[in-house]
C-alpha cells in the first residue's frame, strides 16, 4: 500500500519559461491554465494503492473500454492553496476534502484514498509548483483530486482499477461580470433526487447542469438554481455553490443536507463562524415563494451564495420564466461582507486560526 512518504519524482523536460509563466499568472481567470506537474497513483484489486508519483502534467493514456468512459465512475475535489500574510503557503481544511471526497468514492463504488495519500499529494503538487501563484489580488493555486475507473472493461459493475489525480490551476476571480453581486436563474431541471447521487461530488452530476447552466448564462444571468424534484419549490442549491439567507430579525438560513445537497466546505465553515457573530442559525427547507415574498416585505434582506471557487459571493437579482425579484439592494450586504472578510482573513493567515482549519505547507 502506498504512502505519502513514497513518491517517485519524475524531472520535467521543458518546464515553462519564467516569462510565459509570468504572463499566465498577471491574469490568470479560473480553470483556463494549469501548472506544469502532476500527481498520479494507481490503485488495483490486487495490489490497492500502489505506485505514487510526481510528474510532467500531461495526457492520460486510457483504453477505449475503460470503466470510466462508459459508466461514469468518476469523482473529484475542489481546494486551493493560498499565498498567507507572511509569504508562506496554506491550505484550508484539506481533511474534510479527503473525508468528502471518499464519500463520494463510498456512493460511486469507488475504492477510498487513505487521507494521508490525499494530503500528501497536495503537498507534493503544490512544492513542485509552488512558483505558479498568481499576482493579481486574491489570487490562489486551485487543486483538483480526481478518481477515474480505468479498468478496460464493458460490464455493469465496480472497476477493479482506478487512478488518482491531482492537478493544479492559477486562479482569479470565479465570477467575471464585474457586478457587485450576482444574478440567477431559476431551473426547471432538477439537479438530484432523493437517493441518488446529489451528495457525492461526481462529474455526473456537473454534466447534468451544463444545460440549465446554459439557459440562465443565455438569459443573462450568471447561475443557475435548481429546487427539489419531488415537489419543486424547495431551494436546494446553484450549478456549484451552496445558498444562504439573511434575515432582518438577525436569523441566517441554509437547506438542510438531506442527501440531494452537496455538504459544502465552505458552507459549513461559515455555518460555524455565522454562530460565533451570535446569529441564530437554521439548516432548514426554505421556498422558493417564500423566499420571493420575504424579499418583497424586506424580511430577508441578503441572501449569499458560497463555495471554494467563488468564497462568498452575494446574490443581487432572482429570476425565472415569468418574474424576477431583487434582493435588498441588489448589492452586497453587510454579514455577506463581514462573514467572507473573517473566512478570507483565517484562510490567508491574517487572523487566528482558533478552529485548526489551516494546513501550513511552508
Amino acid at each position: 500500500m502506498a504512502t505519502a512518504a513514497q513518491f517517485t519524482r519524475l524531472p520535467h523536460p521543458a518546464p515553462t519559461a519564467a516569462a510565459d509563466r509570468a504572463a499566465v499568472l498577471a491574469d490568470p481567470g479560473f480553470g483556463k491554465c494549469f501548472s506544469d506537474h502532476m500527481v498520479c497513483i494507481d490503485w488495483s484489486e490486487d495490489k490497492g494503492w500502489h505506485n505514487p508519483v510526481i510528474g510532467p502534467r500531461g495526457p492520460i493514456a486510457l483504453d477505449p473500454a475503460a470503466s470510466v468512459l462508459h459508466y461514469a465512475q468518476e469523482i473529484f475535489e475542489g481546494l486551493k492553496a493560498y499565498r498567507t500574510a507572511d509569504g508562506g503557503i496554506a491550505l484550508f481544511r484539506p481533511e474534510a476534502n479527503a473525508a468528502r471526497f471518499n464519500a463520494s468514492a463510498r456512493r460511486l463504488a469507488m475504492p477510498e484514498l487513505p487521507e494521508d495519500l490525499f494530503i500528501g499529494a497536495i503537498r507534493e503538487l503544490v512544492a513542485a509548483d509552488s512558483d505558479w501563484f498568481p499576482t493579481v489580488e486574491g489570487g490562489s493555486l486551485y487543486l483538483r483530486p480526481f478518481m477515474i475507473a480505468t479498468e478496460a472493461f464493458l460490464g455493469v459493475r465496480p472497476a477493479k482499477e482506478y487512478k488518482f489525480l491531482v492537478i493544479a490551476s492559477p486562479a482569479g476571480n470565479y465570477f467575471k461580470s464585474g457586478a457587485p453581486a450576482v444574478s440567477i436563474w431559476v431551473s426547471d431541471y432538477t439537479r438530484a433526487a432523493p437517493g441518488g447521487t446529489g451528495a457525492a461530488k461526481c462529474g455526473g452530476n456537473y454534466a447534468a447542469s451544463l444545460v440549465p447552466t446554459a439557459e440562465a448564462f443565455a438569459n443573462g444571468h450568471d447561475q443557475v438554481l435548481f429546487l427539489d424534484a419531488a415537489e419543486h419549490k424547495w431551494i436546494e442549491e446553484l450549478g456549484g455553490m451552496n445558498l444562504f439567507f439573511v434575515f432582518s430579525d438577525g436569523t441566517l438560513r441554509t437547506p438542510a443536507l438531506t442527501g440531494t445537497i452537496l455538504p459544502g466546505i465552505t458552507r459549513d465553515s461559515l455555518l460555524q463562524l455565522a454562530r460565533e457573530e451570535g446569529l441564530t442559525v437554521q439548516e432548514d427547507r426554505y421556498s422558493l415563494d417564500q423566499w420571493r415574498a420575504d424579499a418583497a416585505s424586506g424580511h430577508l434582506v441578503e441572501t449569499f451564495a458560497c463555495g471554494t471557487a467563488a468564497v462568498v459571493t452575494p446574490v443581487g437579482k432572482v429570476a425565472d420564466r415569468t418574474s424576477e425579484f431583487t434582493i435588498g439592494s441588489g448589492g452586497p450586504g453587510q454579514l455577506t461582507q463581514k462573514l467572507r472578510a473573517r473566512l478570507v482573513a483565517i484562510q490567508r493567515g491574517e487572523a487566528p486560526d482558533t478552529h485548526g482549519w489551516v494546513t501550513r505547507l511552508g
